[in-house]
């Protein structure tokens, strides 16, 4: 192995500016155009979703270099519906900004964040994960029990599922 080995960790509110920054650096992977004003609005949204959310409904899951750059990291939002037979707790997430920068990429640290954001969602009882796999991530996630659900509407990716009771 010839690249340093770093751990998954929690996100904290000390976190929230480079998860707003990873944000977008997730937009422009998936070439999502905003404009200033756009931008504007999204980065005062996310400050506020981040500041309520963040270790209550909302997760997020980190690796950072010896420098405290982020190398990888995931979100899980999670929601709360009636429960039904498809989902029987009534509690279901969402893993979003699934992102490993290229420089660090075919290490395993977007598997590491995922899971520690599996073992929150089994923790906060979730009947089930989702998440839009792009074709470079869907390999992965195959691996990891995800199960194809449809074609996404978003051009190159599908959506997949995890059940997790």
């Amino acid at each position: 192995m010839n690249y340093m080995e770093y751990e998954a960790r929690m996100a904290t509110e000390d976190d929230i500016d480079n998860l707003i920054a990873a944000r977008f650096d997730y937009f422009e992977v998936e070439k999502w155009e905003t404009t200033p004003e756009l931008k504007k609005s999204i980065e005062s949204a996310l400050w506020k979703y981040f500041t309520k959310n963040l270790n209550n409904d909302f997760f997020a899951a980190l690796i950072e270099d010896e420098n405290g750059k982020i190398c990888s990291l995931s979100f899980l939002a999670i929601a709360e519906r009636p429960a039904n037979p498809f989902y029987p707790t009534g509690r279901v997430g969402l893993f979003q900004n699934v992102l490993t920068y290229p420089e660090h990429r075919r290490k395993g640290y977007a598997k590491k964040v995922l899971n520690v954001l599996l073992d929150i969602a089994k923790r906060q009882n979730l009947s089930f994960v989702e998440l839009c796999a792009s074709d470079m991530g869907k390999p992965m996630y195959e691996k990891m029990g995800f199960v194809e659900v449809k074609v996404s509407s978003i051009p190159g990716q599908t959506d997949m599922k995890l059940m997790l009771v």
